[in-house]
């Protein structure tokens, strides 16, 4: 299983294992908001559904579980990991952390093919954000593959391979709390100027202008899902502290979504 390299960006070869296809196809039905935050990942239903064998649906359950976006409870199976503003909170510091000190590091240590990954990913980003404007259901896909590129990108030049894994978990979980900014229909925000900011000043090498950039980036990420939490289309509030690994609710198979924000 290449997880150091499907732990951010969509691998361009095709899985190499019936296993590994099956880890990334829940992996994104979990993110994506398919599976639902607590629902539990019942083997006698999934194997139908996904067309596999139960054993080869567990040992992709197993793998998720490296990734926290499933849990075992026990003699109970699987759930999928609980959402929560603490979650959100914690993940989102822990990106700033990470994330900062590895563009620090790729503009330093960057080259010329850094610089020109990095234009080629902003192109991309960019012409689909003016073209298209707020990111909705019809073109969150599309975007959020442009948007990683992007990120991606910009700590490409950073050597540390286990810094960049935990980044692409982080990526992965804050991802889960973007979709959800989409199916209830967050306040729109100027993403595309926060993103013109950050490859500006990477581009110019300032390593000060463009990790604050990075940092407001990432907390105003946090901060438009947690406006979600007090409205009436958003939804419940009912467990604010619950984390990826909080025990299942007593209504695991929420139909809304997402549970715990």
């Amino acid at each position: 299983m290449r997880k150091f390299e499907c732990a951010f960006t969509e691998s361009p070869e095709p899985p190499r294992t019936l296993v590994e296809a099956t880890y990334l196809r829940l992996r994104r039905d979990i993110i994506e908001g398919r599976l639902a935050p607590g629902t539990k990942l019942r083997v006698e239903h999934l194997k139908d559904d996904y067309g596999i064998g139960a054993g080869t649906l567990r040992e992709a359950l197993s793998l998720l579980l490296s990734d926290a976006l499933v849990v075992s409870e026990g003699q109970r199976g699987f759930y999928v990991s609980q959402t929560s503003l603490a979650d959100l909170q914690d993940i989102t510091r822990s990106r700033i952390l990470l994330e900062c000190q590895a563009l620090r590091q790729s503009i330093l240590e960057g080259d010329d093919d850094w610089e020109a990954n990095l234009v080629a990913a902003y192109h991309k980003l960019d012409q689909m954000e003016k073209t298209q404007g707020n990111v909705n259901k019809t073109n969150a896909a599309e975007w959020e593959a442009r948007n990683r590129h992007f990120h991606e990108a910009l700590i490409g030049a950073c050597t540390s391979r286990w810094l960049r894994y935990m980044i692409g978990l982080l990526y992965r979980q804050a991802e889960r709390y973007r979709y959800l900014t989409i199916v209830h229909s967050a306040r729109p925000r100027k993403v595309h100027d926060e993103h013109t900011a950050i490859y500006r000043a990477a581009l110019a090498r300032d390593v000060d202008a463009a990790t604050r950039a990075l940092e407001r980036h990432i907390d105003a990420n946090s901060s438009t899902v947690e406006s979600l939490s007090g409205s009436s289309s958003g939804p419940a509030a009912d467990d604010r502290s619950a984390g990826p690994h909080a025990a299942p609710s007593s209504r695991p198979e929420n139909p809304a979504g997402w549970r715990a924000i």
